[in-house]
């Protein structure tokens, strides 16, 4: 877990940069759409996070209708019922003993300042000073969940399945966008 801490905090580091990186492109955004277009992006935005929020909630997996990445990989790995228990049950525990857990009070406040800045007629990504933080605690909150599942996960495996994730994991890693955008 201390190995975590360095890569965590410079993961903390770049994600708190995006908003600053980003303000002149959210700038020239803003002067392009006229104030209904505006509203309908801060609520297509504000729509994608209740999304994200319960696909990516505390429990791995919690409804038939959002198996989570357990449930998919489930299916990839081909899981038994008694080793997806397993992986819940450790998962969830590793989760509670993190002392970590995410705070959606941070991205709502963002989501709501920036959302009231960008629907007015002037607006300055620069003065919406909530992005940084909030975008740090959502990356680094991810990354550690996401350390805990592998972790919850790997001591269950068989050898070929783990072999199996090891390639899922590498694919996934490689993977570029084609130029058509599939």
């Amino acid at each position: 877990r201390a190995a975590l801490e360095p890569p965590t905090q410079q993961l903390a580091t770049a994600a708190g940069a995006i908003h600053d990186g980003v303000t002149d492109s959210l700038n020239q955004l803003h002067n392009v759409l006229n104030p209904s277009q505006r509203q309908a992006l801060v609520d297509k935005v504000e729509a994608h996070c209740k999304v994200w929020h319960h696909v990516n909630g505390e429990e791995e997996g919690a409804d038939a209708a959002h198996p989570g990445h357990l449930g998919k990989l489930a299916k990839e790995l081909a899981l038994t019922p008694d080793q997806v228990d397993k992986i819940r049950a450790s998962f969830k525990a590793k989760v509670a003993a993190s002392g970590k857990h995410f705070d959606p009070s941070e991205a709502e406040a963002h989501l709501k300042a920036f959302g009231t800045a960008f629907e007015a007629d002037t607006f300055d990504a620069k003065s919406v000073t909530t992005g940084g933080p909030a975008n740090a605690h959502i990356a680094t909150w991810g990354a550690l969940r996401m350390a805990h599942f592998y972790e919850a996960v790997s001591p269950v495996l068989s050898p070929d399945q783990r072999t199996k994730l090891a390639d899922i994991l590498r694919h996934h890693a490689n993977y570029k966008r084609s130029q058509n955008g599939t």
